[in-house]
């Protein structure tokens, strides 16, 4: 264990130079890798007062995100007493109440008594043997684990199904089965994995072999599983004499998470700037892994953070948007709705070398890569249609598919890809059980409400004119003042004030618009209603002769010599001062109308 190093260049027996990181070099003599890939990788945790994000990274690529906030403390994972609070036969489901702001959601699968679900095999009683009705009642009290976290306005899915992940192994306390990781390929291993998952195992329990336990020695598994054991223990002894709803077990924070679940052989080097934490995980390693402490770092550097150093930040901040570069000039478009997302592929720079078909046939799968880092990132669950650029070339279709599901073997989270439909779309679901990225990361815009769009100028105009027709309609005022943003403004006044003349024409009443950069596009803010004068005084904030210091925001847009200022809102157009936009310079006002004042420089 040691501080930060950097990364150096080695040069491969074919004369390429790579470059690695410290600890990656023993990879050249166990060339395994996950879903039979090469890959340099490394895990990259900071920690806040406020939040702790943990990092996978990939050949130099973040490819996995995790973040954890003490005021959004993750659920899944943990198990809780709860009550049943009523039960719909017609759904097969039951709300059940967990302590949480809103009841959980029970589905009749995840009910049967039994049963567990087992990397997408069910173990156990027959499926939809019991209704609902026959399994639950209300008020009932059953211990649940939390599969699904709450989104949005959904609540958690919750499961009687309860499984306690170690190091090395998966206790189910309810299901006597043994079963070994699908991603442990080798036949022998897998026997060998099984034989001694049978001698450790309790007595009516299930256990799961973890990915991690290849090569793994008995005694290893035996501690694991005696492990598992008390703790279910614990939390059944909990259960008891805990009343409902009641937590019985919360899963473990994010950094220890991270050094259980992913801290691995296949892990290069792993990377805390917090040395609380740093000592945590090295206890923890202790424990279950001391053959990877020399590959535990502690960043202590004061000058730059971690993410920054690495370049996460930046990575980050591309994650977030809609719209992500191919290195060919290519892009392709994510966008995410409450049903589906749906990812649509462009060549847009990338004008290729030979032919049509050869350059939709390179953008497609450079984007098949991308798109598969990109849903691990962003963590996209649910049914997802991407939109290739048509190939004429079945050869072509064929392979970009195969890319695609190749990339996704890196992925621990399980996907399907079902192939292209009638249109050419490529339809595929991937599991979800957390918030995405986006909702971890961002919220709906309080000015759009989450549509990504405001409405135009024009729009907006006649909503205003709508509006103080109505109010001076219902109103025996003289005259009102009615600030806006200035593109709306200027709508509303047009030409010469022509179109501010004619709906003072069609009222009979004073109206004055005045024009707020402060306002936002699609507000509109009544600032005076009342006699002409009162008005007035509000609405003219300078009288003729006056001298005010003011800052010229712009160039006139038709009399380009002049500047213009703004005094409230209201606008000054100052002569022979178009050059000096930016500045604040002394002017007397000279005639006062009503949209705006000329002035000169003093």
């Amino acid at each position: 264990m040691g501080e930060e190093s950097n990364p150096s260049w080695y040069t491969s027996s074919s004369g390429m130079r790579l470059l690695v990181h410290p600890h990656a070099l023993w990879r050249s003599t166990n060339p395994k890798r996950d879903g039979g890939f090469f890959v340099t990788k490394e895990i990259l945790v900071t920690v806040d007062v406020d939040e702790t994000r943990a990092a996978v990274v990939e050949d130099g690529e973040l490819v996995e995100l995790f973040v954890e906030r003490p005021v959004h403390q993750r659920v899944v994972g943990n198990i809780y007493k709860g009550k049943v609070e009523n039960v719909l036969p017609g759904m097969q489901a039951a709300f059940v109440d967990i302590g949480l702001d809103r009841n959980s959601f029970l589905y009749v699968d995840d009910a049967q008594p039994g049963r567990a679900e087992v990397e997408g095999e069910t173990i156990g009683g027959a499926k939809g043997k019991l209704t609902i009705k026959e399994i639950v009642r209300p008020g009932q009290e059953i211990i649940v684990q939390v599969a699904k976290e709450p989104i949005g306005t959904k609540g958690a899915r919750v499961t009687r199904h309860i499984t306690l992940p170690g190091r090395f192994l998966v206790l189910m306390p309810h299901v006597d089965y043994i079963g070994v990781s699908r991603r442990i390929d080798d036949d022998k291993e897998r026997e060998r994995l099984k034989q001694v998952a049978a001698r450790v195992k309790p007595e009516g329990a299930g256990l799961i072999v973890r990915t991690v336990a290849e090569g793994a020695h008995e005694e290893e598994l035996a501690k694991d599983a005696a492990f598992l054991t008390k703790l279910w223990e614990r939390v059944a002894g909990r259960a008891k004499a805990a009343p409902s709803p009641s937590l019985l077990h919360r899963d473990l924070g994010l950094v220890h998470r991270i050094v259980r679940d992913w801290f691995d052989d296949t892990v290069d080097q792993f990377t805390i700037d917090n040395k609380e934490e740093y000592q945590r995980a090295a206890e923890v390693l202790d424990l279950h892994a001391p053959h990877l402490k020399d590959r535990l770092r502690l960043y202590t550097r004061t000058d730059q953070s971690l993410f920054d150093f690495h370049g996460m930040e930046m990575e980050i901040d591309k994650a977030l948007k809609r719209r992500v570069w191919l290195k060919s000039g290519g892009y392709i478009v994510i966008d995410q709705t409450e049903a589906l997302t749906c990812i649509d592929v462009n060549t847009g720079k990338f004008v290729g070398t030979t032919n049509l078909a050869d350059t939709v046939f390179k953008t497609n799968l450079e984007a098949a890569k991308e798109i598969a880092r990109q849903l691990r990132l962003r963590d996209i669950g649910g049914i997802i249609i991407i939109d290739f650029i048509d190939m004429e070339v079945t050869d072509h279709r064929q392979k970009v598919i195969k890319t695609l599901e190749d990339e996704l073997k890196r992925d621990r989270t399980r996907a399907n890809v079902l192939g292209l439909t009638q249109l050419g779309l490529l339809e595929m679901t991937r599991k979800k059980s957390r918030q995405n990225l986006d909702e971890a990361m961002m919220r709906s815009c309080t000015y759009c409400d989450g549509r990504g769009k405001v409405l135009s100028e024009e729009t907006m105009a006649r909503r205003v004119r709508a509006e103080v027709r109505r109010i001076l309609k219902q109103s025996s005022s003289e005259a009102l003042l009615m600030e806006v943003h200035p593109s709306v403004a200027a709508l509303l006044i047009g030409a010469g004030g022509s179109n501010l003349k004619e709906l003072e024409a069609e009222l009979g009443k004073i109206i004055y618009i005045r024009g707020n950069n402060e306002v936002h596009l699609e507000e509109m803010h009544l600032r005076v209603l009342g006699t002409r004068e009162e008005v007035e005084e509000r609405a003219l904030p300078v009288k003729p002769g006056q001298v005010v210091e003011v800052k010229i925001e712009e160039a006139h847009v038709t009399n380009t010599a002049d500047g213009i200022a703004r005094v409230d809102g209201y606008v000054i157009d100052v002569e022979e001062a178009g050059a000096l936009t930016g500045k604040r310079v002394k002017v007397e006002i000279g005639k006062v109308y009503r949209t705006y004042a000329k002035a000169r420089l003093v």
